[in-house]
């Protein structure tokens, strides 16, 4: 019987000391891409990554981003908000706000309505850290492929 416990008191010592453990993790997926602009999916987060036209020498990097969850289908929305934008008439900006950000969709038309564009203008909400950036143009198409519709 001493045996017994102390075997049993050996094996609950060495399970409750293990130095490894296996951690659940979410797939990350890489959604459309334009470019260097894609979006990428970890969970229910989405995350639109665009390039920046505008040159700050102090990031470094012109790829930014903003992230959003997709509490009520979202990601839909937002596509839907943008391919709205591109019919209305005449075009307008819109102005989204997101949890860290906002993002105003800055349209510019042309003759040939497949080449209007449309940019995003995303402006951080925090005081401390008051950046803002401006992606390239995209066309219609590119949204599409950007969001895989």
């Amino acid at each position: 019987m001493k045996r017994i416990i102390t075997i049993a008191v050996l094996l609950l010592s060495a399970v409750s000391f293990a130095q490894i453990k296996v951690l659940e993790t979410v797939p990350v997926e890489k959604l459309g891409k334009v470019n260097n602009n894609y979006i990428q999916k970890i969970g229910d987060e989405y995350t639109v990554y665009y390039t920046s036209i505008q040159n700050d020498d102090e990031e470094g990097s012109s790829l930014r981003k903003f992230t959003f969850k997709n509490v009520n289908n979202d990601y839909a929305s937002l596509y839907s908000i943008i391919m709205n934008g591109f019919g209305a008439s005449p075009l307008y900006d819109i102005k989204l706000e997101l949890p860290n950000n906002y993002i105003w969709l800055h349209y510019t038309g042309s003759v040939i309505p497949e080449k209007a564009t449309v940019q995003f203008m995303v402006s951080s909400k925090e005081a401390s850290s008051a950046t803002s950036s401006i992606s390239e143009p995209f066309v219609k198409d590119q949204i599409n492929k950007l969001f895989q519709k």
